[in-house]
C-alpha cells in the first residue's frame, strides 16, 4: 500500500509538474496566435491603404445608366459612398428622359462630372441576330426591353471613349453601376482587380449578375459592348439568353476572366411585388436597413418581417443559381413586397439613411421649376459633353409648367 501511495504521489507531482511546464508552452502560442493574427490584420489594413492611395492616383470613369425613378433615394448615397469616396473620379450619366429626370439636377453638387446624356427612348432595332440570341422571357419589355438597357451601358462607353480622344488619356478603370441602386456603404477597393472584371455574387439568373461591374480599361471595353456584340453571339450560336446569360456569354467570346465577390454594398430599389415568403426561383426583397453586403438585390425601405434564422431558412431555400441566395453573413433583413410599399416609408427610409441623405431626399420632394432650372444650368456650363433637352423642359416634365 506504501509503494502504491507513493507512486500515487509520484504521478501528481509529475502531472503538476507537466501542467506548470505547460503553461509557458501554452501561453507563447496564445501570444503568437494573437499577434499573427493582429499582424495579419495590421497587414490587410495596410494593404487596403495602400491600394486605395493607388486608385486615388489613378484616372476612374463612373458610368451611370438608367431611369430616375427613384433617384432622390439613391443619387445622394451614389454622391457619398463612390463619386466622394473617389473623388478623382469622371462621372459620365447615360439615362432616357422622362417625369422623373429632373431628379438628376441633384448631381449638380457632383465636382467632376465628365458627361450627361438625357434624350427620349428611341426604338432599338430587332435585328434576326438578336431575336435568335435573345429571350423575352423574364424581360418585362420582351427583346426591346434587353435592346434598350444594353443600348444605354453601351451608349455610357461611348460617352467615355469620346472623353479620352477629346482629351488625349485613356481611363485606368471604369466602374459601371445603376442608377436605381442604393449604397449602403463605401465602394470598396478590393473590387478593383487589373485584367479580370468584377461583379457582385448572386442574381446571376443562369449567367452573371448584370447590375454593377468594375474592371480596367480593357476588361471594361468588353463587359460594356452590351449591344454591338450580339453579332459575334450569334455567330457563337448562343441562343434564347436572359441579360444575365448573354453577358455571361459576351464575356466568354472576349476571354475575359470574370470574379464574383460578395462585398458589394449595394440594392437596386424596386417598386415591383414580388411573392412572399419567396420560395426556390422567386426574387427575395431586401430591406435596405440590412447590415450584410446586399450586392445588387432588389430592396425597399420597410420595416423587416423576417431577419436571422428566418431570413437563413428563405435564403437557403432559393436557388443559387437563379435568384439572389446570398444571407450577407447573417446580416440580411427581408421585407414583404407582395404590396405596395408601407405607409410611413419615408420615416422608415430617412432614419436608417441619417440626416444628411433624408435631407437631400426632403429637398428633391420639394423642389421648385425654378430651382431645378437653375441646377441644371450650372451643370451645363460646366460639363464638357452636355446631351440634354433644355432645363425647362426638363423640369417642367415632371414638376409641371409653372416657374416658381
Amino acid at each position: 500500500m506504501k509503494l502504491l501511495s507513493n507512486f500515487t504521489h509520484f504521478l501528481s507531482n509529475l502531472h503538476r509538474r507537466f501542467i506548470l511546464l505547460l503553461i509557458p508552452s501554452i501561453s507563447l502560442l496564445l501570444f503568437l496566435f494573437f499577434s499573427t493574427n493582429e499582424f495579419n490584420n495590421s497587414n490587410v489594413t495596410e494593404n487596403k491603404r495602400n491600394l486605395k492611395s493607388e486608385l486615388l492616383q489613378s484616372r476612374i470613369a463612373v458610368c451611370l445608366v438608367g431611369g430616375a425613378r427613384r433617384f432622390e433615394l439613391t443619387g445622394p448615397s451614389i454622391v457619398e459612398n463612390v463619386l466622394k469616396v473617389y473623388p478623382n473620379s469622371d462621372l459620365f450619366l447615360n439615362s432616357p428622359l422622362d417625369e422623373n429626370a429632373y431628379k438628376f439636377s441633384l448631381l449638380n453638387s457632383v465636382p467632376r462630372i465628365a458627361g450627361v446624356r438625357i434624350l427620349p427612348a428611341s426604338h432599338v432595332p430587332e435585328t434576326d441576330a438578336a431575336g435568335r440570341v435573345l429571350t423575352r422571357i423574364d424581360s418585362p419589355n420582351g427583346i426591346q426591353g434587353l435592346l434598350q438597357y444594353f443600348n444605354l451601358v453601351e451608349g455610357c462607353l461611348t460617352m467615355i471613349q469620346s472623353y479620352q480622344h477629346q482629351h488625349n488619356f485613356t481611363y485606368n478603370w471604369i466602374v459601371r453601376t445603376r442608377v436605381d441602386g442604393y449604397w449602403s456603404s463605401q465602394l470598396p477597393p478590393e473590387l478593383f482587380i487589373p485584367k479580370q472584371y468584377v461583379v457582385p455574387s448572386g442574381s446571376s439568373y443562369h449567367g452573371f449578375n448584370d447590375r454593377f461591374g468594375i474592371g480596367d480599361y480593357n476588361t471594361s471595353i468588353a463587359a460594356l459592348s452590351r449591344l454591338s456584340i450580339i453579332p459575334e453571339l450569334d455567330s457563337a450560336e448562343f441562343r434564347y439568353l436572359n441579360s444575365e446569360s448573354a453577358f455571361q456569354a459576351q464575356l466568354s467570346v472576349r476571354n475575359i476572366t470574370c470574379v464574383t465577390k460578395r462585398l458589394v454594398p449595394f440594392c437596386v430599389i424596386s417598386d415591383r411585388r414580388y411573392r412572399f415568403p419567396p420560395i426556390r426561383s422567386d426574387v427575395p426583397v431586401a430591406a435596405i436597413s440590412s447590415t450584410g453586403p446586399l450586392n445588387g438585390a432588389k430592396c425597399r425601405p420597410c420595416t423587416p418581417v423576417c431577419s436571422g434564422r428566418c431570413a437563413e431558412r428563405v435564403m437557403s431555400g432559393l436557388d443559387k443559381g437563379w435568384s439572389w441566395a446570398d444571407d450577407g453573413g447573417g446580416g440580411i433583413e427581408l421585407c414583404d413586397a407582395h404590396e405596395k410599399w408601407e405607409d410611413g416609408w419615408p420615416e422608415n427610409f430617412d432614419r436608417v439613411v441619417g440626416s444628411k441623405m433624408a435631407a437631400e431626399r426632403k429637398r428633391m420632394w420639394e423642389l421648385s421649376v425654378s430651382r431645378c432650372v437653375a441646377d441644371f444650368e450650372e451643370m451645363r456650363r460646366r460639363v464638357p459633353q452636355w446631351e440634354v433637352p433644355p432645363a425647362v423642359n426638363v423640369c417642367s416634365y415632371g414638376l409641371g409648367s409653372v416657374l416658381t
